[in-house]
């Protein structure tokens, strides 16, 4: 039998060849992306990453400055910060690993609109900070919110059973008022985690500890506020802070930028899983109780 005289073998073979051009042209695409961050030749190089939106998660960003670090191409890194801060665990991951890679290489901040709270907290680890002067910045604090559903639930008849091995084990419950041991227990956390915020701006800024924890009460300020207190370095925008990573790392001529490596997206994970997931981490995080280093302001 022909294949003239066989329509479904006429659509499968249309669909074959279009199937083996596009995955020729996503390979060759994929190759043109991964080499973006290799950067074919061996001119000195600035890696520059991306802290943008709330910080939920390091992972990313952690392996952005390891391969950054390894690369001995790249002379300097710059972490391009636009965030009102967010998770703790997640920001103190990130200054761990920049502090940790200032030991070997320049690492300049350069500040958007918004490095506030978490965004600050991952700011101070690195060498030299570069803000505009209106960008947003400081709120060194710690906020700990969750929502009370007590009389919503009430009202339309739903009621909550626990059983619990500890007085505090449901301590934080959407379900009920906090007692004043609880209270006092929760304010415990957030005033030890609050130090911690204030330990690593001091020992990241070299700035006396009780001088930090002056301004250490969740208050805003401006780029050129925070540089008359120490907190910056320098005014500019990003083109001054390539200048400065430049400099410091002393790569002579224009530096070539290294953006990490893209990943495609897939779109049947985008349709049936992203959607889903951001959908439930969404409700999930507007209920259960939550602890941030995160400026809650216009940002938000």
């Amino acid at each position: 039998m022909s294949i003239k005289k066989n329509p479904v073998l006429i659509v499968l073979v249309i669909l074959g060849i279009a199937f083996i051009v596009l995955g020729t042209a996503m390979y060759f695409v994929s190759g043109l992306l991964k080499s973006s961050y290799s950067g074919i030749g061996f001119s000195d190089k600035i890696g520059v990453i991306e802290i943008a939106g709330a910080i939920s998660d390091s992972g990313a960003v952690l392996e952005q400055l390891t391969d950054f670090n390894k690369d001995k191409h790249i002379k300097a890194i710059i972490l391009r910060i636009d965030s009102p801060g967010g998770s703790v665990g997640a920001s103190q991951e990130i200054y761990r690993e920049v502090a940790r890679v200032t030991q070997t290489k320049k690492v300049i901040v350069s500040m958007g609109d918004t490095a506030a709270s978490g965004g600050y907290y991952i700011a101070a680890a690195g060498d030299k900070i570069v803000a505009n002067p209106g960008t947003i910045t400081g709120s060194i604090g710690v906020i700990m919110s969750f929502y009370r559903i007590d009389e919503l639930s009430r009202k339309i008849g739903l009621t909550l059973e626990v059983i619990k091995s500890g007085e505090f084990k449901d301590t934080g419950s959407s379900f009920r008022e906090l007692t004043d041991r609880e209270r006092e227990l929760m304010n415990g956390v957030v005033v030890n985690i609050q130090e911690q915020f204030i330990k690593a701006v001091a020992e990241g800024r070299k700035l006396p500890v009780d001088r930090v924890r002056e301004i250490a009460d969740g208050r805003i300020f401006s780029g050129e506020m925070a540089k008359g207190m120490g907190l910056v370095d320098e005014l500019g925008n990003f083109q001054d802070a390539v200048n400065l990573a430049a400099n410091l790392s002393g790569i002579k001529g224009e530096p070539t930028l290294v953006y990490p490596e893209k990943t495609g997206l897939k779109l049947w994970d985008i349709i049936f899983q992203s959607a889903s997931q951001a959908i439930s981490k969404a409700v999930a995080d507007d209920i259960r109780p939550v602890i941030e280093y995160r400026w809650s302001g216009l940002s938000n």
